[in-house]
């Protein structure tokens, strides 16, 4: 089986524990005014790459792994858009014992019978999910992605049914996200979750706006300016007020 594959950064940091080999997948259901990687979404496109491809190429980061408490994490665009193809690809890393991480916004989750059998094969593969949770409210969240989030709720409940480990994630956009009644509403539903392990506010930034100029889009968010240190400490105050599990 072959994936879809945007590209690959192999000494990440900030994604998931110690040193990571970073798989990022192409194809996104969501539409984030602040997507820094506009250039995935598109289903289809990216690198076709198989399996054996990409466990070669992570076999010579291994030692890195083990020294820093690392491990492989797929990012996107949204990887459960190939679930199939990550059951292969994890069920292969875990013979080489390497830890296994999912960063996913749970745009595409569903309770059909095809996606729940395939999250669940690969839920039992995956040591943590890295979960984006854009806004609590949801037509605020359709304002800001393009889609409601019923659905994302239902699968962080699900996770947590699961006890499947879970860092929530959460992009701090001045007049979207960034607003005390929606943080509280936000710590509140994290609240009633027993497997957050984490909770990391990422800070809106710019980075990525010349994608969107360079693939001839409209910038969304023109003007917008990053939150300052203060409002982030804020947002990490309110979402961190709960007790995570050790």
């Amino acid at each position: 089986m072959k994936g879809r594959i945007h590209s690959i950064e192999t000494c990440g940091t900030v994604d998931g524990p110690g040193l990571r080999y970073v798989i990022f997948t192409q194809g996104c259901l969501l539409r984030c005014k602040f997507c820094h990687n506009p250039d995935t979404w598109k289903m289809g496109e990216g690198k076709e790459m198989s399996v054996q491809e990409l466990v070669n190429d992570i076999k010579d980061y291994i030692p890195f792994f083990q020294a820093t408490g690392g491990g492989v994490t797929v990012s996107g665009g949204e990887p459960l858009l190939q679930a199939e193809f990550l059951v292969e690809l994890f069920a292969e890393l875990k013979k080489l014992g390497v830890h296994t991480t999912i960063d996913s916004s749970a745009g595409c989750f569903s309770r059909s019978p095809r996606f729940m059998k395939n999250l669940d094969n690969l839920l039992e593969l995956t040591d943590l999910i890295l979960l984006d949770l854009k806004h609590i409210d949801p037509v605020e969240h359709k304002e800001l992605t393009g889609m409601s989030n019923e659905h994302i709720i239902d699968m962080a409940n699900y996770l947590d049914s699961k006890n499947i480990p879970v860092w929530i994630r959460h992009v701090l956009v001045p007049g979207g996200s960034d607003n005390d009644e929606y943080l509280q509403r936000l710590s509140d539903f994290i609240a009633t979750l027993n497997n957050v392990e984490k909770i990391e506010v990422l800070p809106y930034h710019k980075l990525g706006v010349y994608k969107w100029e360079n693939l001839g889009l409209a910038y969304p968010l023109e003007g917008v300016e990053p939150p300052t240190d203060d409002r982030v400490k804020n947002a990490e105050d309110i979402l961190n007020r709960v007790k995570v599990i050790s």
